[in-house]
């Protein structure tokens, strides 16, 4: 067993595979790695010429045999099985003996019912095995695909460099992507990019901003913020448990009066001083890490997604901040609400917004497919959702965040087929008749529950008994 010392370094981005692995750990013990039948061919299996010698001068300059090191782990007191790439053996690319100790790593996650935790460095693929070394990527997906449904959480820390096949399996297939400052991440390594691209690309910052990776951690709070996404998701479920219990909507923290007219209800829902979405994570989390970006080019700073923790339970949300929801946004929830029915944890979505945005960039964004992708998520989940208006509901950009008989409202709400002046203007009607069109519309709370829309109206905190 090996117990980091008070000395240990942070988890820069150049530290061995086993300082990686101290500096984010309670204690681990190694793996034994698998072996490979019979002598095996000199210089591998392309005959590469001089490649056996290559990788006795990658042994003596760090000690290891192969480009990963694999162990059962403690991390905050969450036991984990972890892999971490050495860069300086061969730069930490993937030949078949690293498939053999990666393999070996998912199964036992699988065996065990572990979360996997992997600490990326690798230039990709190990050009001195050709094919057999690119299949391997297969195998890693394979891999990863079982544990998937298995219900099983992957975290990947993308160290510098995460480039080629190791970026496009171990690192995009992640459910949870951290990334250290300044790392370079991209399917291009540095070296065969092309001549006028743009380094930010390919950069920690450039992919948090496209949408790609969940966040960039100093490493200073590396070691923390692993703890706190182990703890999330560290605790799953057996595959085909029964489903768990749904949670409770949030107490509303607005005014407990309802409105009197539909477009007082309008005025109020759009009143800039209401409570939104961050009072609302913070009246009913503990804590909570959240996710970043739909995975395809693309984030949306008007929702927020990530998992909780109250009274001890982790729950996944979505909360919409008040925004018109843009096609990268819907995709985001769809991420996590995907993210929390294979791992059997229950889901809170919070609706507000004025509707999908209906931009032209948000229709070269695919806003219909994202939209598309979003009903589907919350219709077939398996896992309870539980949705709770707590301001705008903007037709179908606030429909495809609420659950399928499962919404509540706060008195300071409102639901609408359409905003009240676009049916105005629709229906050919003087603007002054706006009001009597919401009223016509009914999108009041009380109105919402009356038609069945709603299952009730939430009372504020201090209204609630217990």
């Amino acid at each position: 067993m090996h117990e980091p010392e008070r000395s240990v370094p942070m988890p820069s981005m150049r530290l061995t595979a086993r300082q990686a692995m101290a500096a984010v750990t309670d204690s681990y013990v190694e793996l034994t790695p698998p072996e490979r039948p019979g002598p095996g061919r000199p210089d591998g299996p392309l005959g590469w010429q001089g490649y056996d010698t290559a990788r006795a001068r990658a042994h003596d300059r760090t000690g290891e045999d192969e480009s990963v090191v694999t162990a059962l782990a403690t991390i905050g007191g969450t036991e984990a099985v972890l892999l971490s790439f050495e860069f300086g053996y061969l730069g930490g690319s993937l030949g078949e003996r690293t498939g053999d100790r990666l393999e070996a790593a998912y199964t036992e996650a699988r065996e065990r019912r572990l979360p996997l935790v992997s600490l990326i460095a690798t230039g990709g693929s190990r050009m001195q095995e050709g094919m057999r070394a690119l299949a391997q990527l297969q195998r890693v997906a394979g891999q990863a695909a079982r544990n998937r449904a298995a219900g099983l959480a992957h975290i990947a820390v993308l160290r510098d460099p995460t480039t080629g096949g190791g970026w496009a399996t171990l690192g995009a297939g992640a459910d949870v992507l951290l990334a250290l400052p300044g790392a370079q991440i991209g399917f291009a390594g540095s070296r065969v990019r092309p001549t006028d691209a743009d380094p930010a690309a390919y950069s920690a910052e450039g992919q948090l901003a496209a949408g790609q990776i969940d966040a960039v951690v100093p490493p200073d709070r590396l070691r923390g913020t692993l703890q706190r996404w182990l703890r999330l998701l560290g605790g799953v479920g057996e595959p085909g448990a029964a489903a768990p219990d749904p949670v409770p909507p949030p107490a509303a923290l607005g005014g407990a009066g309802l409105p009197e007219t539909g477009w007082r209800a309008v005025v109020r829902a759009r009143d800039a001083r209401r409570p939104r979405a961050e009072a609302y994570l913070r009246a009913y989390f503990d804590d909570w890490e959240e996710l970043h970006g739909d995975r395809c080019g693309g984030a949306d700073d008007g929702i927020r997604c990530g998992f909780g923790h109250r009274g001890g339970r982790t729950i996944a949300f979505a909360a919409q901040c008040g925004t018109a929801t843009r096609p990268a946004g819907f995709r985001t929830a769809a991420r996590l609400v995907r993210l929390a029915d294979r791992l059997g944890i229950p889901v809170l979505t919070l609706v507000d917004t004025p509707g999908a945005a209906n931009d032209a960039d948000a229709e070269r964004a695919g806003a219909g497919a994202a939209l598309a992708e979003a009903f589907a998520a919350l219709a077939s989940a398996r896992v309870p959702v539980t949705s709770l208006l707590i301001g705008e509901g903007g037709s179908g950009g606030a429909l495809a965040l609420a659950a399928p008989g499962r919404l509540w409202a706060t008195p300071d709400s409102y639901f609408s087929v359409i905003a009240p002046e676009l049916a105005a203007a629709i229906l050919k009607r003087d603007p002054q008749e706006v009001h009597h069109t919401a009223d016509q519309l009914r999108v009041r709370p009380q109105d919402l529950l009356a038609l069945g829309i709603i299952r009730d109206i939430v009372p504020p905190a201090r209204d609630t008994a217990g």
